[in-house]
C-alpha cells in the first residue's frame, strides 16, 4: 500500500512545487509591474521557465510599450500645441500693438493731417496682416479637419502657373529678384482642385518673396509619373536643422518673429497637397533652398 502511495506523493509534491514556483514568479512579476508604473521603461521579467507565464508577461510588456508610446506622443502634441499657441499669440499681438500705438499717435492734438494720413496707411497695413493671419489659421484648421471643400478635376499646371507669374512681376521687380522660369510643355494634367492649386502656387511664390534674395528659379517639369513645381532661392541663413520643420504651422527660421511672417504659408501648401493626393517637399543644397510639390500625373 505504501509503495502505491509513493508515486502519488511524488506527483503531489511536484505539483505543489510548480505552483509555489509559479506563484513566486507571479509575485515578482507583480513587483516588476509596480516598478514599471513608477519608472517608465522598466519591463516584467520571468523568473524561471514557464511558457504560458512567459507569453503572458510578453503581452503585458507589449501593453507597457504601447502606453509609453502613447504618452510620448501625447506629450509631443501638448508641447507642439503650447508652442503654436505661444506663436499665434505673438503674431496676433505684434500687429495689434502696432495698430494701438499708431491710433494713439493719431489722437494727439498736435498731429498734423499728413501724420494722420501716414498713420492710417500703417494701421491699414497692420490690419491686413492680422486679417491674413486669422484667415490662414482658419483655413488650415478646416483643411486638416477635412472641412475644406475640394472639387478635384483635370488641371493644367502650366496654365495655372503662367498668369500667377505675370501677376507677381512687379513684386519680383521691387524685391530685386533675378527670376529664371523654365516650364516644360506638353505635360499631362493632374487631378486637383483649381482653387487649391492657385493657393498652393501663390503661397510658394510668396514664400520665395519673403525669404529669398537675389535669384529665384521656378521650374515645372516631369519626373517619372509625377509633375514637379519647384521654387529655388538662395537661403544662406537656413540650416539642415530647420529643413524638417519648414512645413510646421507657425514655424519660421526667424526667431525674432517680426509679425510679417506667420509661418502658415508652407503648412497650407503641405496640407492642401496631401488632401488632393500629392506631396510637398523641401530640400537644401549648397545654400539653395528648394520647395515645391510633386503632383501625380493623371493616367
Amino acid at each position: 500500500m505504501l509503495i502505491l502511495l509513493i508515486p502519488s506523493l511524488i506527483l503531489l509534491a511536484a505539483v505543489l512545487y510548480l505552483r509555489y514556483r509559479r506563484g513566486r514568479a507571479l509575485r515578482r512579476a507583480a513587483d516588476d509591474l509596480k516598478a514599471a508604473r513608477a519608472a517608465p521603461g522598466s519591463r516584467l521579467r520571468l523568473y524561471g521557465p514557464d511558457r504560458e507565464l512567459e507569453e503572458l508577461l510578453a503581452q503585458i510588456n507589449g501593453l507597457l510599450e504601447d502606453k509609453e508610446r502613447e504618452t510620448r506622443a501625447l506629450r509631443n502634441r501638448e508641447e507642439s500645441l503650447r508652442r503654436q499657441i505661444a506663436n499665434v499669440s505673438h503674431d496676433l499681438r505684434t500687429p495689434l500693438t502696432s495698430i494701438l500705438g499708431y491710433l494713439q499717435l493719431m489722437g494727439r492734438e498736435d498731429a498734423s493731417p499728413e501724420e494722420v494720413r501716414r498713420c492710417l496707411e500703417i494701421v491699414e497695413g497692420r490690419a491686413k496682416v492680422l486679417q491674413d493671419l486669422i484667415t490662414s489659421f482658419y483655413d488650415l484648421s478646416r483643411i486638416e479637419g477635412g472641412e475644406y471643400p475640394l472639387d478635384l478635376q483635370a488641371v493644367d499646371l502650366r496654365r495655372a502657373l503662367e498668369p500667377l507669374l505675370a501677376g507677381f512681376y512687379e513684386d519680383f521687380q521691387q524685391a530685386g529678384f533675378q527670376v529664371s522660369v523654365e516650364l516644360a510643355e506638353n505635360l499631362p494634367l493632374v487631378q486637383a482642385d483649381p482653387g487649391a492649386v492657385t493657393r498652393i502656387l501663390t503661397n510658394l511664390i510668396g514664400n520665395a518673396l519673403k525669404h529669398g534674395s537675389k535669384t529665384l528659379d521656378i521650374r515645372l517639369y516631369r519626373e517619372g509619373e509625377t509633375l514637379v513645381t519647384a521654387f529655388s532661392n538662395d537661403a544662406p541663413d537656413l540650416t539642415q536643422e530647420d529643413l524638417p520643420r519648414v512645413f510646421e504651422r507657425f514655424y519660421t527660421a526667424d526667431q525674432m518673429r517680426t509679425g510679417q511672417n506667420t509661418g502658415l504659408g508652407l503648412a497650407i501648401v503641405k496640407a492642401l497637397a496631401e488632401r488632393m493626393g500629392h506631396a510637398a517637399f523641401a530640400q537644401l543644397r549648397d545654400g539653395v533652398f528648394t520647395v515645391g510639390v510633386r503632383w501625380k500625373a493623371s493616367p
